[in-house]
């Protein structure tokens, strides 16, 4: 079994977590998390991709095993954490890398590919959202929160996503056999929501993630100028980003591989050998330069 190396170090005066696996020199892939959970959604993707690739998977601050600075001292924002993770990829050395984006990690993703797509070897989407089709019935609490964020009924509605009700939700809806989901996910997001003032940073992020939404026609207008290698690795019940989200991406991408797995929204748990077989595929086909090796 492949080694997963877990390591500390400061990006701007922030201790920031992440996970490591693979050998630095290979095809470099940056798998970035979703709400509401961390690094840790990608335990078993790196054991499994790290004979042939180099994976590193960060903790935003506020999630995970990385600090949670106050809000007065840090701004909680998808800008911020783009930030965060584009001081990590220099830290490291890498020039350039594959983003595998989530939920969360699409905006995050998408806010360095637009701006270094130079640095860009393929994109790899697993229930993240960059069109307006993407954001369905899920979605009308937290629109009503950008219009009015000191309306006590929606606040407390955004508070529930996050209960452990609302975390085990996320994990297991839209999914045929729940058994199949281990309850540590929800457990372990829970510790770091738990933390003092993380309630607060949550709502504010719920707040921010219209920006993103704001920015999805300069990140379609990236797709279509760069025409990135793209592959869709999608739960297809999702119900927090639909499918309609993931069939968005064909307007746009031409460079597109597209699989839909019949799972909900954290499609790793369920499907994470034949996701993690069809990324080793994709990746040695447009990056790697070179056929698998024979077994």
């Amino acid at each position: 079994m492949n080694t997963v190396r877990h390591n500390t170090t400061l990006i701007n005066g922030i201790e920031i977590f992440y996970r490591e696996a693979g050998q630095k020199g290979k095809p470099a892939l940056v798998l970035l998390h979703g709400y509401p959970t961390s690094s840790h959604m990608y335990r078993h993707l790196l054991q499994q991709l790290a004979d042939d690739f180099y994976l590193i998977a960060p903790d935003y601050p506020g999630f995970g095993r990385s600090a949670q600075p106050p809000m007065a001292d840090f701004n909680y924002s998808f800008d911020s954490f783009a930030g965060i993770v584009e001081g990590l990829l220099e830290q490291l050395g890498l020039e350039r890398y594959s983003l595998y984006v989530m939920d969360y990690g699409a905006p995050v993703g998408y806010r360095i590919a637009s701006a270094h797509p130079e640095k860009i070897d393929s994109l790899i989407v697993q229930n993240g959202c960059a069109y307006d089709e993407g954001l369905e019935q899920f979605w009308d609490p937290i629109k009503a929160y950008w219009k009015n964020k000191d309306d006590k009924a929606t606040t407390h509605a955004l508070e529930g996503f996050h209960s452990i009700d609302g975390l085990k939700w996320q994990y297991t809806n839209g999914v045929a056999d729940a058994a199949l989901v281990s309850p540590d996910n929800w457990e372990h997001d829970l510790r770091h929501i738990l933390r003092p003032g993380n309630n607060d940073i949550q709502l504010q992020l719920f707040y921010d993630y219209q920006h993103n939404v704001a920015l999805y026609p300069k990140w379609q207008e990236y797709f279509r100028t760069y025409n990135p290698e793209m592959l869709i690795v999608y739960g297809k019940n999702d119900y927090i980003f639909p499918v309609a989200g993931a069939e968005a991406y064909k307007k746009d991408v031409k460079n597109l591989e597209y699989h839909l797995f019949d799972t909900g929204h954290f499609a790793l748990e369920t499907h994470g050998d034949e996701i993690a077989a069809t990324i080793r595929t994709f990746l040695h086909k447009k990056v790697a330069g070179k056929s698998l090796p024979t077994v």
